[in-house]
């Protein structure tokens, strides 16, 4: 094992119910890996390091993935299973155990280490789990020792966050007053943090506190009391671990253009008694601001056919924002799996009648979407470059996880992604 370092739209539409129809499929699935996670969470977490138990292809995978600058030093690096480790000729875990050494005698600042597995360390079923206990009893308070699956085996990329901010609950401070605290769930990039929290200072909410924490070591409380805004919708397990240790989900839309970021606002400042003159004078210029921006996208995209492939689990709220705000026509709406404590309230803003599609059976969604000739083909990675071969506008559902798209100042920011495919094939088929 060796160590490789909007209240306004554009059109008025019947909205759906929670109850709208869903076709689930089960059948061939165009999966990316887990481990892509890394590449935003060990930008967010700045003194946390990203240990991967895996192959080499898990190591080219994660320094393509992530682009790391050459003067910078990464936070992420691949324990890399040898042939002797796979064999079983050497002792796997005595081989971590010396990277790890190796690792933090070189990264003393680091503060939390996560040994994440992979799929080649779950086929030989070495137990991180236990590693990591062990390894903690050992480093632990100078470094904490966490582990979770990055595995590519399961539903989809983004559970890679889940699992990692899953894997973190277990160690968040107890909260030690039952008086309310707002806690923001998954990751944001730090310009968007900045905004939410002066948009929370500016209503009254607080005390606020953003989970995962720039610093890793910096963890939030939780308990009673504690209140879940979340930010991300494919945080399922680990809303569903916050929960356990006594806090309460707000169930709102995802901060998603200018209605989505309303209603996610509005959530939080109901519980804190926010009355509604203040609430809007509150939001008032960055809602202004985020009109005047959406406004010049609105004309590209109006009347426009949108067809969502399932792959990031960001398709709902996407579908929605691009349909009540930007006035695009869903033709389909597909998505890995759907969570109904963490998306009713996004379904129930879809126009009636959206074909909504649970999991995947890519064959027939192809033909669907070739029926369908859509005026742009929300994909993965796999299906994008031979749709384009097809003369279909694609935009890469990875691009929309790894951009910072929430709240009001990146609207129009959301809408140019949409519109920019567009605009490209209607230049070039002059």
């Amino acid at each position: 094992m060796a160590l490789k370092p909007c209240t306004a739209t554009t059109k008025e539409a019947k909205v759906a119910s929670p109850n709208l129809p869903v076709l689930k499929e089960r059948g061939q699935r165009e999966v990316f890996c887990g481990l892509t996670g890394i590449v935003w969470l060990h930008r967010k977490m700045q003194d946390a390091f990203f240990l991967v138990v895996g192959s080499r292809t898990c190591a080219h995978l994660i320094q393509s993935a992530a682009g790391v600058m050459i003067f910078a030093e990464p936070r992420f690096g691949t324990a890399i299973l040898g042939d002797r480790d796979l064999a079983g000729l050497a002792d796997a875990n005595d081989e971590l155990e010396r990277v790890v050494a190796q690792l933090l005698g070189r990264r003393p600042d680091i503060k939390t280490l996560f040994l994440v597995g992979s799929c080649p360390s779950e086929v030989i079923k070495l137990d991180l789990a236990t590693a990591a206990e062990k390894l903690n009893r050992e480093y632990f308070p100078q470094t904490r020792i966490l582990n979770y699956s990055g595995s590519g085996i399961e539903t989809t990329f983004t559970q890679g966050e889940d699992a990692c901010l899953g894997s973190m609950v277990p160690v968040l401070p107890e909260k030690e007053t039952d008086e309310p605290a707002l806690m923001v769930v998954g990751s944001l990039a730090d310009v968007v943090e900045d905004q939410f929290q002066r948009l929370f200072d500016r209503l009254g909410v607080g005390p606020v506190s953003f989970f995962p924490p720039r610093r890793a070591a910096e963890l939030p409380e939780v308990g009673k009391g504690t209140k879940l805004l979340v930010a991300q919708p494919f945080l399922s397990e680990t809303v569903r671990s916050l929960l356990h240790r006594g806090a309460e989900l707000l169930p709102a839309p995802y901060p998603f253009g200018i209605e989505g970021t309303t209603a996610w606002l509005r959530a939080a400042a109901d519980v804190w008694g926010i009355g509604g003159q203040a609430f809007e004078e509150a939001i008032a210029p960055a809602v202004s601001r985020a009109e005047t921006g959406l406004a010049r996208y609105r004309e590209t995209l109006n009347g426009r056919k949108a067809f969502f492939f399932p792959d990031s689990q960001l398709e709902i709220p996407l579908a929605r924002f691009l349909s009540r705000e930007c006035g695009m026509e869903l033709t389909e709406v597909g998505t890995p799996y759907i969570d109904r404590m963490l998306m009713d309230a996004e379904i129930a803003l879809l126009p009636e009648g959206t074909a909504l599609a649970e999991g995947q059976d890519v064959e027939r969604q192809l033909d669907r979407c070739r029926e369908a000739h859509p005026d742009i083909t929300v994909c993965g990675l796999g299906l994008a470059n031979p749709l384009e071969a097809e003369g279909m506008s694609t935009k890469w559902s990875i691009e929309l996880v790894f951009s910072p798209l929430h709240g009001y100042d990146q609207a129009a920011d959301l809408a140019e992604l949409f519109a920019r495919p567009t605009e490209r094939r209607r230049r070039l088929s002059v």
